[in-house]
């Protein structure tokens, strides 16, 4: 079957992409200075736009591999709707437009931190990392974590600390909420050879390590409250999400699993950690509209 626009449309993963455009979004507005709004829409459509692109190169380089996860199966290259030479260009296509259009539109500082992260899942990632690491997506996960850093840069135009902490932030949410979905579909990852951490760790050091990042994220969300950069808002928020973030990864990482066990706790740890950025970042929203005058 040939490709149609829902092929071309599921290149870019919009399920992620949503949350990469909320972050980016929340960045954006949260920035001290105000930006235009056409020129802000702009901004958002180019992180939206090089996010797909990234995602395309991605399903372009992995077609063998989601051909061999359920998981991943039903992709556009991986059932036969698509081949690779149009995926491949297809990104490239948008990477390279969602650039050109920050630099020119919103200005090039903003643009080259667009192209890092782009290069960052591409390459870093997709190409070397994933494939030869269980430490792939620890370093990795930086590259979803670009967005907010993106969209604050191109309201200000510059880098301080409140965008690098943002980046911290989701760089150290992105190990527990990767893992606990890596626990319960560890067998596609063995099926094709994939190093995630509980295939070549065990379960067990999955677990551990799933608290650790979690237990490292509670004062990491507080920091921007710490530093002034935020207000009271965000900091109760930030806490009481942490707090139960850890709770559930508490629940994960000091359980046993035996046979047959449905990991309840590892699949609502997955689901409260998509609900949990997107509320800490719609609160760093809130509080900078609330408490500004």
């Amino acid at each position: 079957m040939p490709a149609e626009w829902r092929d071309f449309f599921a290149l870019t993963k919009p399920r992620v992409m949503t949350l990469v455009i909320f972050t980016g979004l929340c960045g954006l507005l949260a920035a001290p200075e105000r930006i235009n709004a056409f020129l802000g829409f702009a901004a958002i459509l180019c992180i939206a736009i090089g996010a797909g692109g990234a995602a395309a190169l991605n399903q372009w380089w992995e077609a063998d591999i989601d051909a061999g996860m359920k998981r991943t199966s039903k992709r556009p290259l991986p059932s036969g709707r698509m081949d690779r030479t149009q995926a491949r260009d297809f990104g490239i296509m948008l990477s390279a437009a969602s650039v050109g259009i920050m630099g020119l539109a919103i200005g090039w500082l903003a643009a080259a931190i667009l192209a890092v992260s782009i290069v960052y899942y591409a390459v870093l990632y997709t190409i070397w990392l994933k494939p030869r690491t269980p430490q792939n997506i620890v370093i990795g996960g930086g590259a979803g974590a670009f967005p907010p850093m993106i969209g604050w840069v191109a309201a200000t135009g510059e880098i301080t600390a409140m965008p690098v902490l943002l980046f911290a932030i989701i760089f150290m949410w992105t190990p527990p909420h990767f893992w606990a979905l890596a626990l319960f579909v560890k067998t596609d990852y063995e099926a094709v050879g994939i190093p995630m951490l509980p295939v070549v760790a065990g379960e067990q050091a999955t677990r551990r390590q799933i608290l650790v990042y979690a237990a490292i994220l509670l004062p990491l969300s507080l920091a921007p409250w710490w530093i002034g950069g935020t207000g009271w808002i965000y900091g109760a928020s930030a806490a009481v999400l942490s707090g139960l973030f850890l709770l559930l990864s508490a629940q994960v990482g000091l359980r046993r699993t035996q046979e047959g066990d449905a990991m309840r706790p590892e699949k609502r740890l997955f689901g409260f950690s998509i609900l949990y950025l997107f509320a800490l970042f719609a609160m760093l929203v809130v509080d900078r509209f609330a408490l500004t005058p």
